[in-house]
């Protein structure tokens, strides 16, 4: 049995952060970040059979023609992906009751509807990007032991070069989506690349307010960056963890965003949940 401090749960047996136990969700999973995004998804739904929350994590399960589909908020950050990925995996893959990893492996689905930037005149606000591959600024990654064979480290390594990467921030890393789902979503609908999860908002994507970022020509070093035919699109901040976790743990994980507004062009679109659930209904749709 494990430590109690290493797998907790509540009193009614569900895990700790997410409230849920392991019959709540469906193997079919779409990721929010904000908790007001899962109402509106669930208003799609035909039934709803689940509905549970605790802090920002926020659960709908139900169907959709026929289909079982559970949509949960993560919030925001790499940090929350963390408790969100591995809390979901234990909820298939591990006895709550004794600690101990069930004897058949699940893989989930799990794919991430955001809101995101666009770094590039040809990445507008109002497109939608498919990221093919996350590079995560944030580190989150290296926490966890043996990471190295799900990595692109010639990517990462190129991108460090090209940055002159600081030593005193944390090693990009770079993963890649599951091209399984990829290969569900129209290239014709949606713009394919690189995405950035940066540890935060402001001074992490070039943001100046008060505070000078450590470099101002961050951002324009990034839309100028390809690889192996592949432009850096768009900042966002949970895609490299939820790559990273998920491919470790053997789910298959995909983030489509919603470009909201443009760094490059200075465009920012106010009301984007239109935006939002247009690309919310696609997703629906396809999964």
């Amino acid at each position: 049995m494990q430590n109690k401090t290493e797998l907790i749960t509540n009193p009614d047996g569900s895990i700790f952060h997410l409230n849920l136990l392991p019959g709540d969700i469906s193997d079919k999973i779409i990721i929010v970040g904000d908790p007001g995004r899962v109402d509106m998804l669930a208003e799609l739904f035909d039934e709803i059979r689940v509905r549970k929350e605790n802090r920002e994590f926020r659960t709908v399960t139900g169907t959709m023609a026929g289909s079982e589909i559970t949509v949960i908020s993560s919030g925001i950050g790499t940090d929350n992906i963390d408790i969100l990925i591995n809390e979901l995996d234990a909820l298939v893959n591990i006895d709550l009751k004794t600690g101990e990893p069930r004897e058949e492996s699940v893989s989930l689905n799990l794919i991430r509807i955001g809101t995101s930037g666009g770094l590039r005149d040809d990445v507008p606000a109002g497109s939608f990007v498919l990221t093919e591959t996350a590079v995560g600024f944030d580190g989150l990654l290296h926490f966890y032991s043996e990471f190295d064979w799900i990595l692109d480290t010639l990517l990462s390594d190129l991108l460090a070069e090209y940055l002159e990467w600081p030593d005193t921030l944390p090693y990009p890393y770079a993963v890649k989506a599951s091209e399984q789902l990829a290969g569900f979503f129209s290239p014709e609908k949606f713009i394919r690349g690189i995405t950035i999860s940066a540890p935060g908002f402001y001074g992490p994507q070039g943001r100046k307010l008060r505070l000078e970022p450590f470099d101002s020509e961050m951002n324009r070093k990034l839309s100028g960056f390809t690889f192996r035919g592949k432009k850096i699109c768009n900042y966002e901040m949970e895609s490299s963890a939820l790559y990273g976790l998920s491919a470790l743990l053997g789910h298959k994980a995909l983030t489509v965003c919603a470009v909201i507004g443009n760094r490059a062009s200075g465009e920012f679109i106010s009301d984007y949940k239109p935006l939002i659930r247009e690309l919310a209904m696609n997703v629906l749709q396809i999964i």
